[in-house]
Formats: structure tokens, C-alpha cells, sequence
């Protein structure tokens, strides 16, 4: 966590009992589950970004083991760049964070907008280190990150240039063209196909692009509807197409990853 920026003065921070303190003597409690609230402001997390409730829905699914094929393959590239700091934007409650700790030799930091992602990604008690931060100002150094990752979240390209050294790597993942393919074909009469875009990043160059797939069988109608949360699809369905899927004991259906490897240039 000394890694750290104080995010008011930008200057480095320093463990002291159970706080990080700036030079200037900013200082920032560490909660009891390990983590640390950056966030500044009269909100600083505690109505930002997912609630509660999204939070542990995420955390049950995912804990399955339904998305295992992508954090195995996440470990592959990692493990391949020979990445000693890894930093994990938009981590939310911590599966893949913790996943990637305990596979690799990285040293882990993930940080997410929602202080209820934060603390739940913490308890898993991994070894990684959580923040509660935006993408929009992560408080770590330039060049802080030999790898970082951005799974399913928006772009914020300057600060993500800014945080992973020259040489290191972005690993970006969004939904591939037939992710969730099935669960569409019982909402949809005419379901779509995703577009995998390869989006130009300032200081950053695509070097490579690929597919993870894998068939799921959701065993539950709890788990279908835990993953359906999890998508877009969710709020702009309508009730009736959301009973389709509630009546649906079981689900198999392809999970479809589209991995984009960007080099820092």
C-alpha cells in the first residue's frame, strides 16, 4: 500500500500504524478488511458506484467458478509478460484480482469507484491490495504497473497510459461477438451480435486480439439471474422477456471473451 499517492498532493505515501500519510501529513485510515478509501469529496465512495446488493449478487456468481476460463487465461498473460506489479481497474468485488494473487508472482492492486466492491474484494484476503479510487485519477506513480488490466468498463486512456510503464501491457476485455448467445436467443425474438471493436489508445499500440470462449450451464435459477444482472441487458428488457428467462430452470449458454493485448508505447 506505501505505493500509493496521496490523492490531494500527489505526493508518496507511508504506512503509519493503520493509516497511509502523506509528506504533507494528508492522512488516510485503512478500513479493517485491508483497504483504503482514496476517494476525496463529501461522498468519498460511500454512494458511488455499485450498491450492496449488485455487489454481492456479483460475488456469489462469480465465485462458481462460471468466468474461470478467463482469469485462467488473464494468468497465462501475465505470467508470459513476467509482470512483478499488476494493477486491476475497475476490480469490483475482487474474483479475478484474487484469482491472478494467488496463481502469479504479482504483486496485485485493484481499485474500483464503489466502496461496498472495494471492501468485499479485501475480505477475500488474497494478498492484493484494494483502493477504493476513480480511473479518472488512480493515485500510483507513473509507469506504476507493468501490467494492468480493464475488464468491461469505459476507457479512460491518459490515465492508463500514465499508470503502466513503457514496455508493459493493457490487457482490455469486452464482451466477444456470441457472449451470452443463448441467454439472448430467451430474451430476444431477434437477438444481435456484440461488436468487438478495437478502439486506437493514446500511447498505446494493439498488439494482439483474440477470443476466450467456454459453455457455462447455470444450475440455478438463482444463477441465471445473478449473470443477468451482471449485464446491460438487465435494465433495458421488458418484464416480459425477463420472465422468459425466470422460468428457466437451468441455463447452458457460451461465455465469449474478446482479449485485447495493448503495448505501452
Amino acid at each position: 500500500m506505501e505505493k500509493l499517492l496521496c490523492p490531494v498532493c500527489k505526493k508518496n505515501m507511508a504506512l503509519v500504524g493503520s493509516s497511509l500519510r502523506c509528506e504533507s501529513s494528508h492522512s488516510f485510515d485503512i478500513a479493517k478488511e485491508g483497504y483504503v478509501n482514496l476517494l476525496t469529496g463529501s461522498k468519498a465512495g460511500a454512494s458511488t458506484g455499485d450498491n450492496k446488493d449488485m455487489a454481492r449478487c456479483r460475488k456469489s456468481f462469480l465465485d462458481k467458478g462460471y468466468f474461470e476460463p478467463l482469469a485462467k487465461g488473464l494468468c497465462q498473460i501475465i505470467s508470459r509478460e513476467n509482470a512483478s506489479t499488476v494493477l486491476d481497474i475497475c476490480c469490483g468485488e475482487g474474483y479475478y484480482a484474487e484469482y491472478i494473487s494467488r496463481s502469479t508472482s504479482a504483486a496485485v492492486y485493484g481499485f474500483d469507484l464503489s466502496k461496498e466492491m472495494v471492501r468485499l474484494a479485501a475480505k477475500r484476503k488474497s494478498g492484493a491490495r484494494f483502493f477504493v479510487a476513480n480511473m479518472s485519477a488512480i493515485p500510483v506513480g507513473d509507469g506504476f504497473a507493468d501490467c494492468a488490466i480493464h475488464l468491461f468498463a469505459p476507457f479512460c486512456e491518459k490515465e492508463f497510459a500514465r499508470a503502466v510503464r513503457k514496455g508493459g501491457c493493457l490487457v482490455s476485455v469486452c464482451p466477444g461477438k456470441t457472449h451470452l448467445w443463448q441467454m439472448k436467443q430467451t430474451l430476444y425474438a431477434t437477438p444481435y451480435e456484440n461488436e468487438e471493436d478495437n478502439p486506437v489508445l493514446e500511447g498505446f499500440e494493439l498488439e494482439e486480439a483474440f477470443n476466450i470462449k467456454a459453455d457455462i450451464t447455470l444450475t440455478s435459477p438463482e444463477d441465471t439471474d445473478a449473470l443477468f444482472r451482471m449485464t446491460p441487458y438487465y435494465y433495458h428488457t421488458s418484464e416480459s422477456d425477463k420472465q422468459k428467462l425466470a422460468s428457466l430452470q437451468t441455463l447452458t449458454t457460451v461465455t465469449d471473451f474478446y482479449i485485447r493485448i495493448y503495448r505501452r508505447k
